[in-house]
């Protein structure tokens, strides 16, 4: 089997956060939100190779983080693009990689910027077991919210219907960007041949189930999509489950450190109170209040009181 890492987005919904960075190599935790993934396609023996595909603009990042990481089964694939009006759409992003690369095989597709509390080998022991396409569901809880994604309704984990992003949801158990499709169902160009929706892979999910039995592997571990700040820092929040972390380079001097809070090296902090929230390195805060608020990479904050902000690399606030 081999592998796709979708990290081919510009998220702008994370600006200017992510401007200049791929939002998957944003710290969650001790790790990143890709390599919780990437970790665990390392070590599941069913996986020959991970193809992470990008854009030309993010590409020089990830490949200077995949050479720092060491992963052996990793490598890019990359997209002919540097803006987000440039893009194909995934299930078109999808079908080139497959041809680019020569794919021919059982294929796993997940998206880079997804943190799954669970583990990625229990769902290829799903999709193995059904030897059918598999998605990973997870109820979201709220119609609102739903609206956002594919609706997953099943007689038992056989999809009997999928709806991409309906108006008006019936339920709440909604599709994730986490798929296994066998060869014979890696059937991107088929799809796209009948002017089908190139966006979302959700449509080719839907699409797909028309055509043969689709199973979903339903789950209860957190899940955190991770397209706006608010979402990230949610991430963080769990990843850091109360506690905080202080880069033993940072500097932070008369601070009041709450919970959830992430300081990276090189920071310079003196005076300042902080709850989940995220100090980039090298940033310089001052007598200010930080909550729910992240300060990006040389940026510098005097006298303020921050909350749900989010400052850029290089900005000055005083």
């Amino acid at each position: 089997m081999h592998a796709v890492v979708l990290a081919g987005g510009y998220a702008t919904r994370l600006w200017p956060i992510t401007r200049h960075r791929p939002k998957m190599l944003l710290p969650v935790g001790d790790s990143t939100v890709i390599d919780r993934i990437l970790s665990d396609l390392e070590t599941d023996d069913r996986i020959e190779h991970v193809y992470l595909s990008t854009n030309e603009r993010f590409a020089p990042a990830f490949e200077e983080h995949l050479a720092d990481k060491g992963y052996e089964k990793a490598s890019l694939s990359i997209e002919d693009t540097l803006g987000e009006n440039e893009k194909f759409g995934v299930v078109g992003a999808l079908a080139q990689l497959v041809d680019r690369e020569g794919v021919d095989d059982d294929l796993l597709v997940v998206a880079g910027d997804n943190l799954m509390g669970f583990s990625m080998s229990d769902f290829l022991d799903f999709s193995e077991e059904k030897s059918a396409p598999s998605i990973a569901a997870y109820d979201v809880g709220s119609r609102e919210k739903a609206k956002s994604y594919g609706l997953v309704a099943l007689e038992g984990d056989r999809v009997v219907d999928f709806q991409e992003k309906p108006e008006e949801p019936k339920s709440t158990l909604v599709s994730i960007a986490c798929y296994a499709f066998p060869a014979d169902s890696v059937r991107f160009e088929e799809y796209l041949s009948g002017d089908n929706n190139p966006d979302e892979p959700g449509w080719y999910v839907q699409w797909l189930q028309s055509e043969e039995d689709v199973f979903a592997y339903s789950f209860e571990e957190p899940w955190y999509d991770i397209g706006t700040p608010d979402a990230y820092l949610e991430a963080v929040q769990w990843a850091l489950d109360g506690e905080s972390i202080v880069a033993a380079d940072a500097t932070v001097e008369d601070c009041e450190v709450g919970e959830n809070v992430h300081v990276m090296p090189g920071a310079d902090l003196s005076g300042v109170s902080l709850t989940n929230s995220v100090v980039f390195h090298d940033a310089v805060v001052e007598d200010s209040n930080l909550v729910d608020s992240i300060v990006d990479e040389h940026a510098e904050v005097t006298g303020k009181t921050l909350t749900h902000s989010l400052v850029g690399s290089y900005s000055r606030l005083c």
